[in-house]
């Protein structure tokens, strides 16, 4: 992105580009194995105990032998893009550029495909690294129908996943995602309003509000991600689009009546059809 041999000066190259000039030069260091290890312990506790904040996670860890300062702990969380979950009030500014959109699916009664989707992002821990996750699930029926990998927190990828969604399945009628800057910048919102597309954002802090696509974050890490130790992000890629596949066509829900993500959400759509 910078190009030390243009005539215009590193200086300028990095104030056009909104960074710091210190930057330009910065090497990032590679991750302890040491954090990586507590990184993926504090992910299966997240997962059991969502409303437990570094204080808390650090006695948890404490009593699996594991020695670490509340700190630490925060600093690690802020990384994987993890915090406790409860509803609190919001004490930091907002992007100005950065709308945020009301919770339209209170009380609504969601029962056909593609009426509501609902896109996150959580933490993938590798064998000596990690990469974010972006998935988006169709509500009715929980399919996953699209889903990209990053190591960065950007709002790039998840872009994708939605283009790609939309492009496989349609334009859905609802988009519901939470408040992380990924959904709330131009980028992201621009593709909704283009597609015309309902915007719904969680309520700050509220993991209820989007509880179908917390629970399959819980089934893909216990059913696939902790059971692997993936090397590569390639890696991670294919084994995870593997379970995708089986999750969608293979795995009965017991709150779709056994039936399949798939089934659920074709059957639908034959009902809408024949309606």
């Amino acid at each position: 992105m910078i190009d030390p041999t243009h005539e215009v000066s590193i200086t300028r190259q990095a104030e056009l580009l909104g960074i710091s000039r210190s930057a330009v030069y910065y090497v990032p260091r590679p991750i302890p194995e040491a954090d990586l290890e507590l990184q993926r312990r504090i992910d299966e506790l997240h997962l059991e105990y969502p409303f437990a904040g570094a204080r808390t996670l650090k006695k948890l860890l404490r009593r699996q032998g594991i020695e670490v300062g509340r700190k630490h702990v925060a600093t690690l969380m802020r990384r994987m893009g993890i915090e406790a979950l409860y509803r609190k009030k919001s004490t930091s500014k907002r992007h100005p550029g950065h709308a945020i959109y009301p919770y339209l699916l209170r009380n609504l009664a969601i029962e056909r495909p593609n009426q509501v989707w609902a896109l996150d992002i959580t933490y993938i821990p590798m064998r000596r690294g990690f990469v974010y996750f972006c998935a988006v699930m169709d509500w009715a029926s929980r399919k996953i129908l699209a889903f990209r990998l990053s190591n960065t927190m950007t709002a790039d990828f998840c872009v994708e996943a939605l283009e790609e969604a939309i492009a496989r399945h349609g334009v859905p009628e609802i988009v519901n995602t939470d408040q992380g800057s990924q959904f709330t910048g131009s980028e992201f919102i621009g593709k909704l309003k283009h597609h015309e597309i309902a915007i719904s954002m969680d309520g700050k802090g509220c993991w209820r509000d989007n509880v179908f696509i917390e629970r399959f974050w819980k089934t893909l890490k216990y059913e696939e991600v902790y059971l692997r130790a993936y090397d590569t992000v390639s890696e991670a890629r294919a084994s995870i689009a593997r379970y995708v596949e089986l999750y969608n066509a293979r795995r009965p829900h017991s709150s779709l009546e056994d039936r399949t993500p798939d089934e659920s959400y074709f059957g639908m759509q034959l009902l809408k059809a024949a309606a």
